[in-house]
């Protein structure tokens, strides 16, 4: 039996929760991309908090908290057989409880280890890597990352930003986090809307630039590791790789520039 679930958390623990008593999933599918098959007998599941919070609790007490976190992580990653990744490690979960995690390289814990680090490194890249705007009233910020990592930094901003109105934008899911100074809610967002700068946003986001290319000693530059730390894939949202900037002629080699008086 397949089970076909609305994309949700809540709808994929209660696709779980009928493999456990009802029928038993061979796989847990999103329903809007699944492909139907005469010899496969596939159902849809309407998604059930109450019994998506059973699962949740299940999963918290009888193998881990950390259990929980990991398969919400890969939940939110990039992956197409996410769903059925987390239901082999919770079927082996529930039959070992929180021994499971000790089975480091089964191939049902290794791929949800991996997979979920994966996510949760690249949410802590981006504590560093957003860059914001200032756009008059609110701050803004765009982003495309690989996995869908928007509700992991809400809180971190929220927090960091918590005097300021915000929206941190993921472009690629047509996805954001907007905060209003006391609450953060994840809304749908249009991708191509464009965002007002001003002329001081204009001046600092140069003097940012100037800084960037001012900053770097030629002879030492090592850019295996630039790429390592900022990979090329996100640079096209970083103001200090996307903003064209020419040293002004007292930077050049020979010039030592205005002696002063």
């Amino acid at each position: 039996m397949d089970y076909l679930y609305d994309g949700s958390f809540d709808g994929l623990l209660t696709a779980i929760y009928f493999s456990y008593y009802e029928e038993k999933a061979d796989g847990i599918y999103p329903a809007d991309n699944y492909q139907y098959s005469l010899l496969t007998v596939s159902k849809q599941v309407t998604t059930e908090p109450e019994l998506a919070a059973k699962v949740y609790d299940a999963v918290e007490r009888k193998i881990s908290p950390q259990a929980l976190r990991r398969i919400y992580y890969v939940y939110l990653a990039n992956h197409p057989q996410k769903e059925n990744l987390i239901l082999r490690y919770l079927q082996l979960g529930f039959k070992l409880g929180p021994e499971v995690d000790s089975y480091h390289t089964h191939p049902a814990v290794l791929p949800v280890r991996e997979l979920a680090k994966k996510v949760s490194f690249e949410a802590h890249r981006f504590y560093g890597l957003l860059r914001f705007i200032d756009a008059g009233n609110y701050l803004y910020a765009v982003l495309e990352p690989d996995h869908n990592i928007l509700i992991l930094l809400a809180d971190h901003f929220a927090d960091r930003l918590k005097q300021e109105n915000s929206i941190i934008h993921d472009k690629k899911r047509n996805l954001a986090i907007i905060y209003n100074r006391k609450d953060w809610y994840l809304t749908d967002f249009p991708k191509d809307i464009q965002i007002p700068i001003s002329a001081k946003e204009a001046f600092f986001q140069d003097l940012w630039a100037k800084y960037f290319m001012q900053i770097g000693i030629e002879n030492r530059k090592n850019k295996r590791l630039q790429d390592h730390f900022v990979p090329q894939r996100y640079r096209h949202n970083l103001v200090e790789f996307t903003k064209s900037y020419a040293p002004p002629s007292f930077f050049t080699p020979g010039n030592k520039g205005t002696k002063r008086q």
